[in-house]
């Protein structure tokens, strides 16, 4: 049953799996030494710093394992709330995937946004989470969407862990970044990177799963996931190589059948006219 389906899955057009192109990291800013020091370098499986300590959009001071207590995954953004762009576009793209997800934040994951400007505080914080509320308008959410802020040290232990590089460009006097989003185990290991803006709900839904062990989601969802893997060359989850070979095996094996019986259709039919004609 479960190779049936993966079958299935497998004869769906990739266009209709997944709609829109990979997106690479967009940095901001104009100067070329400035961007060679910004990027993103996955470290899948990776443990982020869980004591690291950060305030939340009502200025209480909370340590980042308080939002891995409850044995959910949680979606990872870094940003910081001042950026004139990216990060808003980061935070729509977001906003866009969760809203074709089934789960909600606060009861099957958890969505953490750190900026890593250490000069904003919890008033800017609040601000954000509460413009992206309105946005996303989804029932419980604002108990498990977090808008956090730091000190510079915690901002780096988190960066780092992460492999999220960036830098003050004093030509533009904005920071330069990229964008991205993560998703993160329970335990806080970091499991899926999704770059650029625009991320797939699809590819999101998965890796909540697959990150969950499988505590959330349905059966047709843990039967995805045994016909696709998470790539991270692509930040997309594609089909196992085994079952596209045997889908193709199949498919040839099926072309050649048809052929073989349309030829003996064929064939008896020609005899039967021959014997009509005597």
């Amino acid at each position: 049953m479960p190779f049936a389906f993966c079958l299935l899955c497998c004869a769906v057009p990739a266009q209709a799996q997944y709609a829109q192109p990979p997106v690479g990291p967009v940095p901001t800013g104009n100067s070329t030494e400035v961007l060679k020091k910004v990027g993103i370098e996955q470290r899948l499986n990776n443990q982020i710093p869980l004591d690291a300590t950060f305030r939340d959009e009502s200025g209480r001071e909370v340590k980042l394992g308080e939002y891995f207590r409850g044995g959910r995954p949680v979606v990872l953004a870094l940003v910081y709330y001042e950026c004139p762009m990216l990060c808003n576009l980061t935070l729509n793209g977001l906003v866009g995937a969760l809203e074709a997800v089934p789960f909600t934040p606060g009861r099957e994951f958890e969505v953490v946004t750190v900026s890593f400007d250490p000069r904003e505080g919890p008033e800017l914080a609040a601000k954000k989470k509460e413009t992206y509320l309105k946005r996303f308008r989804r029932e419980g959410a604002e108990g498990g969407w977090h808008f956090l802020t730091g000190d510079k040290d915690s901002i780096d232990r988190l960066a780092q862990a992460t492999g999220f590089r960036y830098v003050w460009d004093e030509e533009s006097k904005q920071f330069a970044h990229a964008s991205a989003i993560m998703v993160v185990t329970p335990e806080g290991k970091l499991s899926h990177y999704f770059y650029g803006i625009d991320y797939s709900p699809k590819d999101l839904r998965l890796a909540l799963v697959e990150s969950s062990q499988g505590k959330i989601g349905s059966p047709v969802d843990a039967l995805i996931l045994y016909c696709y893997h998470y790539d991270p060359a692509t930040g997309k989850f594609a089909p196992v190589m085994a079952v596209m070979r045997a889908a193709g095996v199949l498919t040839v094996f099926g072309v050649v059948g048809l052929i073989v019986y349309l030829c003996r259709r064929t064939r008896q039919e020609e005899e039967i006219k021959a014997g009509g004609a005597a």
